[in-house]
């Protein structure tokens, strides 16, 4: 039987791609599939968007994680973003924590990194690699969605998107559905309104 891949583009601080992250992560518990991580920037996706000025700030605030992923990513592989996303997104997301240096030198720590790659935070040298990747992952999208997303054995989509991330066998059959949905290449769009709040345990 074919290995199924997913690719999966992130930004830290995007609270919809954290959960979906950690469906993700159960899914493989499994399902017998590879994870391949990417790095990817909604300061840059709404960089020409018409929104709030409190939106936007947040949004800068997010450049400086993202850095250190790709700065990580360079530094130590691939294999470094998922350990460094897991310790960010704890941080952010369940601990609720403001994004700063001190939360990322202890990300960094957690994940057995370099502290000194928080340096990268205010480092604009960076952007072009974490462009690079936003466009690999975003351009096969197409316009007007966000994160996650993910490539379901090549083919992209925007989601899925949830508010909790289910577990055992309920996650692996919540990715088969999405394997099938993406292997109809007429398949593009299943939505509804979200109504529940994020549940990040």
């Amino acid at each position: 039987m074919t290995k199924e891949h997913a690719d999966f583009w992130f930004d830290p601080r995007c609270p919809f791609a954290w959960i979906t992250s950690r469906w993700i992560l159960e899914v493989e518990q499994v399902r017998d599939i590879d994870v391949r991580w990417h790095v990817m920037s909604l300061a840059y996706l709404n960089r020409e968007k018409d929104v709030s000025e409190d939106y936007r700030r947040g949004l800068e605030k997010s450049w400086g994680p993202v850095r250190v992923v790709a700065a990580a990513e360079q530094k130590y592989g691939p294999e470094a973003l998922l350990p460094l996303y897991t310790a960010l997104g704890t941080r952010i997301h369940v601990g609720k924590q403001e994004v700063s240096r001190s939360l990322v030198e202890a990300a960094l720590e957690d994940a057995d990194l370099a502290v000194e790659l928080a340096d990268a935070m205010e480092d604009e040298s960076w952007d072009e690699a974490i462009i690079a990747s936003h466009h690999e992952g975003m351009d096969a999208v197409g316009d007007d969605v966000g994160t996650p997303t993910i490539h379901f054995n090549g083919t992209a989509f925007f989601g899925p998107v949830i508010t909790k991330a289910p577990r055992g066998e309920e996650a692996g059959q919540l990715w088969d559905a999405c394997v099938t949905l993406a292997a109809y290449p007429e398949f593009f769009e299943l939505k509804r309104t979200r109504t529940g709040d994020l549940d990040f345990s």
